[in-house]
């Protein structure tokens, strides 16, 4: 018997694991170029039980419960929407924009909100700067994104766009390899291949779109159905654990 209190616990573990998962893409619903994550579950060790009749002796395998084996992105690209901001880009297609962490390592972002910085670089909205670098002119006027990245800007003493930078993409042979580390920003793994660097709109890289802006790939229908999901089975292990604590103070009261 007690090996159901056993399976039931792990039953209600995963469960829970499950729900932190959906809560994490419910709470990024609307955190552009989001991911949503994904739960991987796995039965546990079957061991043999002796089953011995008066006409026979066998034995027969007993589960152990589940696990959650990891969890996974999703790399689909969410709905491309206008915002009218110079500054927001969006990836229509495959590919990252590299950044610079403070330590001077690289990460990887589809998040294309970007800002100027008290340096007068490209950065994104948590501070990082693009890789490579790209500065704008402190008296420009308006800046023009092209979509195999291009960056041009106006400024009083030209009568025309001046190119002032180039935007690049990196892509990699696995994405869903690619380790999640928070801010939108994802580290590359021995699974995920080194960084494929190239132009937008070359070498199979997607394209910029200036005044866009990728949205999270979150669905909230399935996101919630699948809450429903695990909510009843947490449940229903938790009856079983209630189930068979009752049959074990049954079988101890027997003993009186």
């Amino acid at each position: 018997m007690s090996d159901s209190l056993y399976i039931a616990s792990t039953g209600m573990h995963v469960q829970q694991g499950q729900i932190n998962v959906i809560s994490n893409n419910l709470a990024n619903v609307n955190t552009p170029a989001y991911k949503k994550s994904s739960a991987s579950f796995s039965d546990l060790m079957y061991r043999e039980i002796n089953k011995t009749t008066s006409m026979s002796s066998n034995t027969h395998e007993i589960g152990s419960g589940a696990a959650i084996t990891g969890t996974s992105k999703t790399f689909t690209q969410g709905e491309v929407k206008a915002t009218e901001r110079a500054l927001d880009i969006a990836i229509n297609g495959d590919g990252f924009f590299e950044v610079n962490l403070l330590d001077g390592s690289k990460a990887y972002t589809r998040n294309g909100s970007l800002n100027v910085s008290s340096e007068s670089l490209l950065t994104t909205n948590d501070g990082f700067e693009l890789s490579p670098p790209i500065q704008i002119p402190e008296d420009a006027t308006d800046i023009v994104i092209t979509t195999d990245g291009r960056v041009q800007a106006a400024i009083p003493s030209e009568d025309g766009l001046i190119d002032i930078g180039q935007i690049e993409l990196v892509n990699f042979v696995s994405t869903e390899h690619l380790k999640p580390v928070g801010n939108n920003l994802y580290l590359p793994t021995n699974d995920s291949g080194d960084g494929l660097i190239g132009k937008p709109g070359e070498d199979n890289l997607g394209v910029l779109a200036q005044g866009f802006l990728e949205s999270s790939n979150v669905n909230l229908i399935n996101e919630l159905t699948d809450l429903i999901l695990a909510q009843r089975a947490y449940e229903i292990n938790s009856k079983v654990v209630q189930i068979s604590d009752e049959l074990l103070s049954l079988s101890n009261n027997m003993r009186r």
